[in-house]
């Protein structure tokens, strides 16, 4: 089975995207991974890939999807499918996407669309803190310290990182819907789209996802 995950900065998807993997036997994809790979064996599109990188410009479409056309035709992904994470993040990329599965013989099953208000993915996202000392992390909503800006664990000052402020979230969550409507009206009309809500437990939310993949395995 062939898998995309999509969802917003807080929406939970790397821990269903654990838990998916998990209970599907899929081979877990992203993109950073991906280029990290592809760099570090020097492989034709990651020399390319880090040319861009080294000059600090963004890795055009071209050589990103040439590394994903690398990867999905590997062997473990060609037994046991994959879920990918972190692409395609617009419409260009999921159908260049689709001619790349064409012409393995391969065909994308679902598409897992996880959804939560903004108001909410706020409150998730500017209530992260860390500790300066140990890195220890915190969620002043969910995982509060029992004394306000300390750590419990070794005593040090918590901080919130520049990119958890209201203003940087927000801007990161534009930037995403503004990618992402186009991509999930593009699935939609393809009949792979599951939208799942995303504002229930984890247990529950990774039941509804089971639910969404069964008629697919």
């Amino acid at each position: 089975m062939n898998v995309i995950l999509l969802g917003p900065p807080g929406a939970g998807k790397g821990t269903q995207a654990e838990r998916i993997v998990k209970g599907y036997g899929l081979i877990h994809i992203s993109t950073g991974d991906m280029l990290r790979a592809a760099v570090k064996n020097g492989t034709e599109m990651g020399l390319k890939a880090q040319e861009y990188m080294t000059a600090g410009a963004l890795v055009p479409d071209e050589v990103v999807i040439g590394i994903v056309r690398d990867r999905i035709a590997e062997k473990d992904v060609e037994e046991k499918g994959f879920l990918l994470d972190g692409f395609p993040r617009t419409v260009g990329q999921a159908d260049a996407l689709d001619k790349v599965l064409s012409s393995l013989g391969k065909n994308l099953d679902a598409v897992v669309n996880i959804i939560v208000p903004d108001e909410e993915l706020l409150d998730r996202l500017t209530g992260r803190r860390i500790c300066k000392s140990c890195q220890k992390p915190y969620h002043m909503v969910f995982s509060p310290p029992q004394k306000e800006g300390v750590c419990d664990t070794c005593g040090g000052e918590l901080y919130q990182r520049a990119d958890d402020t209201i203003e940087t979230v927000k801007n990161r969550l534009d930037v995403y819907h503004s990618q992402t409507s186009p991509l999930i009206e593009y699935y939609t009309k393809k009949g792979v789209l599951f939208d799942i809500d995303g504002t229930k437990g984890m247990e529950d939310v990774f039941g509804d996802i089971s639910n969404a993949l069964k008629a697919k395995v």
